[in-house]
């Protein structure tokens, strides 16, 4: 069973950061991405970040683009989205989510390309 468990949000004031971490397991996919959405209530998901597994292409929104670095530690299973300079505007729930049949990075993740989603965590930018 693919299981996605996310962490490390909470409440930081604008400027600030914060470090998530998306620990997957479960699979043995050989070519799949893992993008990292956010949604803030009566919005529709962005696809904010995302790094292929297949081909190590990493995108970024240009909302978040300079600002949010996704990284990955193979060895702990994890991916990381470290978000610097955090806005008011970035508040939402952020989920990790995993594809194995997009697994490329060239183009915005779409929410409906992916299979697997962690319960996601809120992250809450304000003074």
């Amino acid at each position: 069973e693919v299981q996605l468990v996310e962490s490390g949000g909470g409440l930081v004031q604008p400027g600030g950061s914060l470090r998530l971490s998306c620990v997957h397991s479960g699979f043995t996919f050989d070519d799949y991405a893992i993008s990292w959405f956010r949604q803030a209530p009566g919005k529709e998901p962005e696809g904010v970040s995302c790094i292929s597994f297949s081909d190590d292409t990493i995108y970024y929104a240009n909302s978040v683009k300079g600002r949010f670095t996704i990284s990955s530690d193979n060895a702990k299973n994890t991916v990381y989205l470290q978000m610097n300079n955090l806005k008011p505007q970035d508040t939402a729930v952020y989920s990790c989510a995993l594809s194995s049949s997009h697994s490329l990075c060239w183009s915005p993740p779409l929410s409906n390309h992916y299979a697997y989603w962690g319960q996601g965590t809120q992250v809450t930018v304000s003074s």
